[in-house]
């Protein structure tokens, strides 16, 4: 649906600098059983772009009812304020926890095997010009893990 050209169009109109091919599709991830099963059924889950910027990781919301990328940054992370990120396999999802200064955010990722059946596929790409957050996935794990190791 999103093309990531459009992503990277919205972050720099925000001002940041998009590192390109460094976007995934991610949700917050569920508190508890129950709200993982409301959320991988989709009844109530909000999806956002993470990009890794030059400085920082931006977080930009889709809307909730049409699934259209929205034109704000809803989260900036700066890097200086990072101190943890943890990537682990959790079912069909990866669990990322970013510990900044302030803050814990815990997201949840689509895993890149079935996302093409799921809202990661939907939302990042089409079948005719591919899914970006699948293409995207690997790379973009392992460059906030390296960011993770260039903060100790």
């Amino acid at each position: 649906m999103a093309k990531e050209t459009k992503v990277w169009e919205i972050i720099r109109e925000a001002g940041f600098e998009p590192i390109e091919n460094k976007s995934i599709i991610v949700s917050y991830a569920p508190a508890d059983l129950s709200d993982a099963i409301v959320k991988f059924l989709g009844v109530s889950t909000e999806f956002l772009v993470l990009q890794i910027c030059r400085e920082e990781l931006v977080l930009i919301p889709f809307g909730k009812l049409d699934w259209g990328l929205k034109k704000d940054v809803a989260l900036s992370i700066p890097f200086a304020e990072i101190i943890d990120v943890e990537i682990r396999e959790l079912a069909l999802n990866y669990r990322l926890t970013i510990k900044t200064k302030k803050d814990v955010i815990t997201l949840s990722v689509q895993q890149k095997g079935l996302s093409t059946l799921r809202s990661s596929g939907i939302l990042g790409g089409s079948l005719s010009e591919g899914n970006w957050h699948s293409e995207n996935l690997d790379g973009t794990l392992q460059a906030l893990q390296e960011l993770q190791a260039g903060q100790d």
